[in-house]
């Protein structure tokens, strides 16, 4: 299992360079940017720049906000930047953001986001392989590259590309094109079991390839701490953000394979009060055993890799709670298991 970290909690760009440096010195596997207040591309250009081993991954980057001919370049040139060490997260967002906040077309988002991605590797065939570029598809149309826009910085190839996805059409979408797939953090191990990962094996039999081909990455939640106070901010941070997620009417799905569908209606109805801080008590403690780990400091290792080792392939979360000097080992403790 690989262990990555967040740069997310890193605003200023000015910054980024030394968290870069000491994500890297501490063993993280990757480190990972999301598109949420700020661009997430800049930080990992600063990180490439400032480290030699560590995985760069955006977790995510708003596909449909973009095409996917600006991804390709961005894609490639993070890679060469990188030496081969950039990976290419997308999530769809929900329809709000997308044509209110990015005003653009939302439509269908699995089957744009399958087009999407094999847009993209048309045009990175173009680019690497020579081949003729002529991409027809019925959201995106590819069929224009002459020399002087084809990058000359690609001897490392394409990036992989890793997909978010919740429901079972975006999940058998990741199968059958992507590289990964982002499980949401608002997931359970119940719903990934039984209807994540057959939805995963549909769309991998669709394109000819088993598990091994694709990287399934978690970011977990975490409720743990040396201390109450520690303990009860964890578990505080997490129902807002569980609440957060659970307001979406997207994800009701997961809640409703625990019997918790009511939950969603209330949850949406208050966030559309403007009522977070009622929203976060909403959140029990079995919802919250559902979704997170919850367990001691010296017992989350053991708990991480109970949950979810052998379905999980990296797993992104904080360690602020063991002390700096320990990350190393405990980190390798969870990824060598």
């Amino acid at each position: 299992m690989k262990v990555d970290s967040g740069l997310m909690g890193v605003a200023d760009l000015a910054n980024v360079p030394a968290r870069a440096k000491e994500l890297e010195a501490q063993g993280y596997d990757g480190m990972v940017t999301a598109e949420i207040a700020n661009d997430p591309f800049l930080p990992l250009a600063l990180a490439a720049e400032h480290t030699e081993r560590i995985e760069l991954m955006t977790s995510i980057a708003v596909a449909f906000a973009r095409n996917p001919m600006v991804l390709a370049n961005i894609g490639n040139d993070l890679q060469a930047l990188s030496k081969g060490r950039f990976v290419l997260g997308l999530g769809s967002q929900i329809k709000p953001h997308i044509t209110k906040r990015f005003s653009q077309e939302w439509s269908r988002p699995a089957a744009r986001m399958r087009e999407f991605v094999l847009a993209m590797r048309a045009i990175w065939d173009c680019w690497y392989e020579g081949e003729k570029l002529n991409f027809r598809g019925d959201f995106y149309t590819h069929t224009l590259m002459t020399p002087m826009f084809t990058p000359t910085n690609n001897s490392f190839g394409p990036p992989k590309v890793i997909v978010a996805a919740v429901g079972p059409k975006m999940t058998e979408v990741c199968g059958e094109v992507a590289d990964g797939m982002l499980i949401h953090a608002f997931t359970t191990e119940k719903y990934v079991r039984e209807v994540s990962m057959p939805a995963l094996k549909a769309g991998l039999a669709s394109s000819g390839r088993d598990r091994s081909a694709l990287e399934l990455c978690y970011p977990a939640f975490l409720v743990t701490g040396n201390d109450e106070r520690e303990w009860e901010t964890m578990r505080s941070s997490t129902a807002k953000q569980l609440a957060f997620y659970g307001s979406t009417p997207a994800y009701k799905g997961v809640l409703d394979i625990h019997g918790w569908g009511e939950l969603q209606t209330e949850l949406n109805r208050l966030s559309k009060r403007g009522e977070w801080d009622e929203m976060g008590n909403l959140i029990t403690d079995d919802v919250i055993d559902a979704f997170a780990i919850v367990a001691e400091p010296d017992k989350v290792a053991d708990a991480l890799h109970a949950r979810w080792g052998g379905l999980v392939d990296r797993v992104l979360c904080g360690f602020d709670f063991v002390a700096e000097a320990d990350r190393p080992a405990f980190m390798e403790a969870l990824r060598g298991r």
